[in-house]
């Protein structure tokens, strides 16, 4: 899934995008946020995406979390 993103510094100041498209992951994240399911969001917002390049979005977060080192100040 990892191919389905794409970060290029040249589109959207390097925000991490669906490969061939300039669709940022964070906008396909908001709408799924926003409670659309992948098929609303591919029928009234982006027609050129596949449920796959959604799920690509996903599991692209999952990712950055899982990575992520959180620090909690007491």
């Amino acid at each position: 899934m990892k191919e389905k993103i794409t970060v290029n510094p040249n589109i959207h100041f390097g925000k991490p995008c669906i490969t061939g498209t300039r669709i940022p992951v964070l906008n396909v994240l908001e709408l799924i946020g926003e409670g659309l399911t992948f098929e609303e969001i591919i029928r009234d917002y982006y027609p050129e995406l596949q449920v796959e390049d959604i799920q690509a979005c996903v599991k692209y977060a999952i990712e950055v979390i899982e990575a992520e080192d959180i620090h909690i100040a007491m």
